[in-house]
């Protein structure tokens, strides 16, 4: 009885047995299913982060953004009133000053309209309503004319010469030229287009190919001033730069801007490598460059032992595309981003506290930030932050220790926005003319408006000076 108990408990026990060791190897293949949807979760909301990718989170311009979100706060149905809104102040234009009337008409009564009776002047000063009219002929046509003289002594007719001024300006004079410049550069005219309003407004018509040689001719006569901030660029303390593409005959080539405090130069090459750097700014630049994080920069820096300003704003904004994925990396993005937004507050208290309080509260806030990406979770995106701080981390707070340096590079990207316009207007280049055409004309608009000068008056000045055989007028000196 004894040994028949004993051999049902053993098939008992292997039944058990049996039993758990399939239940185990139901568990762990579950298990395994599981850690594979996790892994196909995670890398769906990824592509779905990538795919949302808007200028919040990366380094796309504001115009690529189709759908933009709702603001926060903005009550459903609500929509603002066309015109100006509650609070703005009110512009109003200013009247001309009695110099600048070029013709007054003078408005009275014969007699009085309700008693018929004489009248005589009063003492307030008169009414007036002022109205800007185009001139009934818009140019002038000038004809220089070389008589025939006898030379009784000699025995030849001699002509007297044209003024070098006349004969190289050509048909169209300083004015002239400097407007269908300014229409072509300033204004992103194509060639047809300056010629229709040549042709409907101004009574005048010009082929497309006579507009492109006074394009060419302005283009030559602002070579000297753009070489002269070109070998300005090594010298300066502080420079933003940033590039964006540009085309040539289907090839891609790249727009490259460096802003400088008192002028912005452009500079349009094949490359997008450090090479352009180290043939712009030379080996040894003693400045500080903001940029983005970028190649190029970082093996100019590298290499050249050059001091770099890396911009916050665009690593605010790879941060918070990592808010965008799984939770862990979320956390791991809300946390740096804490930190920085207190850095940013010590800077807008900046006019509250003295100096050493403030670069104190600053090397702190530095240092917080520094400490919060030790640990970053086992994600592609968040180990290439803590990549970034644990190699380059030191060039994200150059500005702390370097006053007049700007903690993002903002105002390259503001300077380079009028380029992509124009890229967008105008296709790009199609030859080298073009390419220095370009460099020159967008240097020049981007330095007289950062000076507060006129753009037309300089180019009006430089092709002046062209046509005389003067020096042009420098993209430097004058910043009036």
């Amino acid at each position: 009885m004894k040994r028949k108990w004993s051999k049902t408990s053993r098939k008992k026990t292997a039944k058990r047995n049996a039993k758990a060791r399939k239940l185990e190897a139901k568990l762990e293949e579950l298990r395994k299913e599981n850690a594979e949807l996790k892994a196909k979760i995670e890398d769906l909301i990824r592509q779905l982060a990538l795919a949302k990718k808007d200028s919040s989170t990366s380094s796309k311009s504001p115009s690529s953004d189709i759908v933009k979100p709702p603001r926060a706060g903005k009550a459903k149905g609500k929509k603002l009133k066309i015109g100006g809104q509650p609070g703005h102040p009110l512009n109003e234009r200013i009247p001309f000053s009695p110099d600048q009337i070029d013709h007054a008409h003078p408005l009275r009564f014969d007699c009085c309209p309700d008693c018929g009776a004489g009248l005589c002047l009063g003492k307030e000063p008169p009414k007036t309503f002022q109205q800007v009219e185009l001139a009934k002929k818009l140019v002038e046509i000038h004809e220089y004319q070389s008589h025939s003289q006898w030379c009784p002594k000699c025995k030849k007719v001699v002509f007297a010469p044209f003024p070098e001024e006349i004969t190289a300006a050509g048909l169209s004079g300083p004015g002239l030229t400097a407007l269908v410049v300014y229409l072509k550069g300033a204004c992103h005219a194509s060639f047809s287009t300056i010629r229709k309003f040549f042709r409907d407004v101004v009574k005048l018509s010009f082929s497309r190919g006579y507009l492109r040689k006074l394009v060419n001719k302005a283009s030559v006569a602002m070579e000297a001033p753009y070489q002269e901030l070109l070998r300005a660029l090594p010298l300066e303390l502080k420079l933003n730069v940033d590039e964006t593409g540009h085309k040539e005959n289907g090839e891609k080539y790249w727009t490259w801007c460096f802003r400088a405090q008192l002028y912005t130069l452009f500079r349009i090459d094949k490359s997008r490598g450090s090479d352009v750097l180290v043939e712009v700014l030379g080996k040894e630049f003693d400045g500080v460059i903001g940029c983005d994080y970028f190649s190029a920069y970082r093996k100019y820096m590298g290499d050249f032992d050059v001091r770099v300003q890396f911009c916050l704003a665009h690593l605010i904004r790879d941060i918070k595309f990592i808010e965008k994925l799984d939770k862990v990396s979320q956390n791991f993005g809300k946390r740096i981003l804490a930190k920085i937004r207190s850095l940013f507050q010590v800077i807008h208290r900046r006019e509250s506290m003295s100096p050493e309080t403030f670069q104190a509260k600053l090397e702190k806030a530095r240092d917080a930030i520094l400490k919060s990406v030790k640990r970053p979770p086992p994600r592609l995106e968040a180990l290439n932050i803590a990549e970034r701080f644990r190699n380059h981390g030191k060039a994200y707070f150059e500005f702390i220790t370097t006053p007049g340096i700007d903690p993002t590079n903002n105002l390259a990207e503001q300077a380079i926005r009028f380029v992509v316009i124009d890229r967008k207007v105008t296709q790009g280049t199609r030859s080298l003319s073009g390419r220095q055409w370009c460099e020159r004309i967008w240097t020049a608009m981007a330095t007289c408006t950062q000076q507060g000068r006129s753009v037309f008056n300089f180019i009006f000045e430089t092709i002046t000076a062209f046509f005389q055989g003067r020096p042009a007028p420098s993209l430097l000196s004058n910043t009036s």
